[in-house]
């Protein structure tokens, strides 16, 4: 579902429906990814006042380049109480919060965790280890998150949305996200250089989305069946 991750409304009915529990958002570099997630939270915690996000990122970059949100969002509004934004700077951090992640109550589980460019924690080590060894921390952690979001799921719904940043048609690491996760939604240009982008999901019935980041806004431009 495509329009989870820009401005619209979801309903209660669309929250229940969704059942993956890993998904990844793979764009290329100022394609509006971290604006996406950011609209992904937004939504989620707008759908229910039970629902409470974790919004990972490093918080230099947050601070740097924040998300555009689509127009009419009210900075003061409850609905950001809701999101919790919490600032890590290395893979270990994140190994770290998923290997206590089993310590939440029901009461106070997120609904979802979203990392922000989750393979830029990882090309960072670039410098001091070789791509092998960079891509061995990449599936330990991997691995972390995916079974501590699966052993939340016994007791509360809850699933884990990643962001990363490609070069090409696709992620270089794409190989070792798929062993994990099954949802895979991909930004590309779209038009002659104005701006837009078209926001796909690798389910074949599904919809696209054409959106663009303009005046400082998420904008909606289309929704493409």
């Amino acid at each position: 579902m495509v329009d989870r991750f820009l401005p619209t409304k979801l309903s209660n009915g669309d929250v229940n429906r969704r059942r993956d529990y890993l998904t990844l958002l793979s764009g290329p570099v100022s394609s509006g990814k971290t604006s996406l997630l950011f609209q992904f939270a937004l939504n989620l915690a707008s759908a229910s006042t039970d629902s409470r996000v974790v919004f990972i990122c490093r918080r230099k970059k947050i601070e740097s380049n924040p998300p555009f949100l689509s127009q009419g969002i009210d900075p003061s509004s409850d609905v950001f109480n809701r999101i919790q934004m919490k600032y890590v700077d290395d893979d270990e951090g994140i190994r770290k919060y998923f290997a206590a992640f089993h310590l939440h109550h029901v009461v106070d589980s997120p609904s979802a965790v979203i990392i922000d460019d989750f393979g830029d924690y990882f090309t960072q080590l670039n410098s001091v280890m070789s791509s092998r060894a960079r891509d061995m921390a990449m599936v330990r952690t991997l691995a972390l998150c995916h079974n501590a979001i699966v052993d939340a799921n016994r007791k509360v719904f809850c699933e884990l949305v990643l962001s990363e940043t490609n070069h090409g048609d696709s992620p270089r690491s794409l190989f070792i996200y798929k062993r994990w996760i099954t949802k895979i939604f991909t930004i590309k240009g779209h038009g002659h250089g104005d701006g837009s982008f078209l926001l796909t999901s690798n389910g074949e019935s599904e919809k696209s989305a054409k959106y663009s980041i303009a005046l400082q806004y998420l904008i909606l431009e289309q929704m493409i069946v």
